[in-house]
């Protein structure tokens, strides 16, 4: 059950804890000066259409109303214990899941939970400035829901660092406030997280390929041998879907949109008519998809293997009836790309347990290229002879064996890093979203010319709801 009367509402029994109740209350002002410094710029007193948890149950468990964010009750959630749950995969496999931090493993385990903890509020601070120029109330409303639950994750990690890692855990909580997003002395941890967000574009393609990467990360680690992180994780998921929700979709109308410009210009470019051209829209997908590619880490890794060998983070799905058959993986091995000498690719194999960021790589594409799929449906639909397409894992890659390379986005070697770079947002890109966007439309149930209007409800609620009550 969730007590949600307490300073903290959570499902862990913090109140028979006082020693861990005391230390998070008081880490809790800390976290609320975070939230004010760093969270949604200008709308800290918004009344805003949230939904908050208040189950851990897979049906109502979330409750909708009006809050002020900074009044929003951000909780600790674990999702309910699985019986006499036993560790799933690798060289602990059938033995119980481990409820405390097993010793050999304490280091690595710490490391995995305070890099997953850090993205939570580096995206908050990447997306802060966003809501001056929201494309209309459904808009702005989703991203505060996207804010507030990153949030939440982070208390989600904060917990874990509190509970089961001392004062160790305690300094890694204080530090997860301390860093900022693309700060120069003390950045996020992860490349992406420190990317600057100043457009919706940016902010849905983030939802739709950074978030997904996350959705990867937590279903990974929800198969861990350590129960608490694995409880928690599941619960953090059901919160995730929210947010790939508005990056796939958010996209989409950008797409339906960009398509009733074209059939409207006599000359098919939508820019003429205030629009966002698919050319500069392929350009946006290609940066944050390859961005998102690198935060699954090398292909060839000994880091994945020593997780997935040692019980603590396992293949999404890992624990499901039916998905694999082989929970060892000590036999076999996966093809991996490589460069070859003048320009070419070669392949090479690595063994499974080294080759698990690659298999989850390619699961990761699989469920992209559906969304994109969708993205084209909907050009067709249009009547748009076009298509958005995922560049190729070989372009634009800082992390693997791509690193550096110079390759275009159908996989060939580029001429120099100025052919790659045309394929990426150019500033007079970005200048003219910019441009696009520099006021929000907060009229009930008016939109931005640029993106077509919501079909998608939030809580059954008409779409010219007033989701957010400006104060």
């Amino acid at each position: 059950m969730i007590d949600l009367q307490a300073r903290i509402p959570n499902n862990v029994d913090l109140a028979d804890d006082k020693r861990l109740q005391r230390a998070l209350e008081q880490w809790q002002p800390r976290f609320l000066d975070w939230w004010r410094e760093m969270g949604p710029e200008g709308l800290q007193q918004s009344e805003v259409y949230l939904r908050t948890a208040v189950s851990v149950e897979p049906g109502g468990w979330a409750h909708y109303d009006y809050v002020r964010m900074p009044e929003y009750r951000w909780g600790i959630f674990l999702a309910p214990a699985e019986g006499e749950r036993r560790i799933g995969f690798g060289d602990h496999a059938a033995e119980p899941a481990w409820q405390e931090v097993p010793g050999e493993q304490r280091g690595a385990l710490r490391r995995l939970i305070v890099t997953q903890g850090d993205t939570e509020p580096a995206s908050v601070e990447q997306q802060r400035r966003l809501g001056a120029i929201a494309p209309s109330l459904y808009d702005l409303r989703n991203l505060l829901q996207v804010n507030v639950e990153e949030a939440r994750h982070l208390w989600a990690m904060v917990y874990l660092l509190f509970r089961h890692f001392g004062r160790d855990g305690r300094e890694e909580a204080e530090e997860l406030l301390a860093r900022r997003s693309n700060a120069q002395d003390h950045p996020r941890i992860l490349g992406a997280f420190n990317r600057p967000i100043e457009s919706w574009l940016d902010f849905f393609c983030f939802a739709m390929f950074t978030d997904r990467d996350g959705k990867y990360q937590l279903a990974s680690l929800a198969e861990s041998g350590f129960d608490p992180l694995a409880r928690t994780c599941r619960f953090m998921l059901t919160e995730e879907a929210h947010h790939l929700f508005v990056g796939e979709t958010g996209i989409r109308r950008v797409i339906a949109r960009t398509a009733e410009l074209m059939r409207e210009d006599p000359n098919e470019d939508p820019r003429a008519r205030g629009g966002i051209d698919l050319g500069l829209l392929q350009r946006y997908v290609n940066f944050w998809f390859t961005e998102s590619l690198d935060l699954f880490g090398s292909p060839d890794s000994t880091n994945a293997a020593t997780y997935f060998s040692e019980g603590l983070k396992g293949r999404m799905n890992e624990g499901k009836a039916g998905t694999y058959d082989d929970h060892a993986l000590l036999e076999g091995g996966v093809a991996i790309e490589e460069p070859a000498s003048r320009g070419g690719v070669t392949t090479r194999e690595v063994p499974k347990r080294r080759a698990l960021n690659a298999m989850l790589v390619d699961g990761y594409i699989r469920e992209c290229q559906k969304a994109v799929d969708k993205w084209n449906a909907t050009l067709e639909r249009g009547g748009v002879r076009a298509e958005i397409t995922l560049p190729s894992p070989r372009f634009h890659r800082q992390v693997g064996p791509f690193a550096g390379q110079h390759f275009l986005p159908d996989g060939t070697l580029a001429d120099d890093p100025a052919a790659v770079a045309a394929h990426l947002p150019s500033e007079a890109d970005r200048a003219y979203v910019r441009e696009l966007q520099d006021a929000p439309v907060f009229q009930r149930g008016r939109y931005a010319n640029w993106i077509a209007p919501a079909t998608s409800p939030i809580d059954r609620k008409p779409l010219d709801f007033e989701y957010v009550r400006f104060r």
